[in-house]
């Protein structure tokens, strides 16, 4: 138990004194850019899929 504590203690010292944080705007500009490539991502994700999902619709179509 004593070892997990200071696994804790340690990781929190780190963070606090040895991590170079980003500057507020800089991390507003980096979470605003995850964001926007995500949503592109799950676009074309939603529209392959959609595609894939029209493809094996047909296919089952003709074969029967």
């Amino acid at each position: 138990m004593l070892g997990i504590l200071k696994y804790f203690k340690e990781s929190f010292e780190e963070l606090k004194n040895h991590v170079s944080w980003p500057s507020f705007n800089e991390g507003l500009e980096l979470t605003v850019l995850v964001a926007v490539f995500s949503l592109i991502f799950s676009l074309i994700i939603w529209a392959l899929d959609s595609v894939f999902s029209r493809i094996i619709k047909e296919y089952f179509n003709l074969i029967n």
